[in-house]
């Protein structure tokens, strides 16, 4: 089922409307949607590294206002809505860890290491922020800096190294920003504990 899903979501980026999907699925993807846009994102900005910006841009919009519609699923209807999804994707003990332990430190460094590496998933990020009660405004600007970093990050090498950094940022830039969010992790573990 996830390998068609995948397959289907890539077929998108060869239709017309590919900008339009692009912004569908970078929308649901904040909120409730369990594939990354940059599967749609990456073909895209491939077969036309001239509008690599403009698609970083359109994805980093529409994540961001998906990731305000999570923070209000989280906010206002946890029990009815945010429940059933992260139950429905296997989070929901994990959530419930996170939500406990969580603050708006916490948040930050989540939303950076989910910007970065899609750990944890942007859609938990989303809707926990709305569950602990997170400011929407800084939660805003977090989002921005967070989203639009990757997605500019990644126009910025598709543009730069074209098709040779796209297997490198499948199979090796995943690992990597893993890594480094780990790192974070365990350095936010180690001063809040350390205080």
């Amino acid at each position: 089922m996830l390998r068609g899903l995948y397959d289907w979501t890539l077929s998108l980026a060869a239709r017309k409307s590919a900008e339009w999907w692009l912004a569908f699925i970078a929308f649901v993807e904040s909120s409730v949607f369990l594939v990354p846009a940059d599967v749609l994102y990456l073909p895209m900005a491939l077969s036309r590294p001239d509008r690599a910006y403009r698609y970083a841009l359109i994805a980093t919009v529409a994540s961001v206002l998906g990731g305000i519609a999570g923070w209000f699923i989280g906010h206002y209807a946890y029990d009815a809505v945010a429940r059933p999804i992260l139950e429905f994707y296997g989070k929901y003990d994990e959530f419930e860890q996170l939500r406990i332990s969580s603050g708006v430190g916490f948040i930050i460094l989540m939303l950076i290491t989910s910007g970065a590496a899609h750990l944890p998933p942007i859609k938990v990020v989303t809707i926990l922020s709305g569950v602990i009660g997170v400011n929407l405004a800084l939660f805003i600007i977090l989002a921005i800096v967070a989203r639009g970093g990757r997605f500019l990050l990644l126009a910025w090498l598709l543009r730069r190294y074209g098709e040779p950094i796209r297997e490198f940022i499948e199979k090796r830039l995943g690992m990597i920003a893993g890594a480094a969010a780990a790192a974070l992790i365990l350095l936010y573990i180690l001063i809040k504990y350390a205080l």
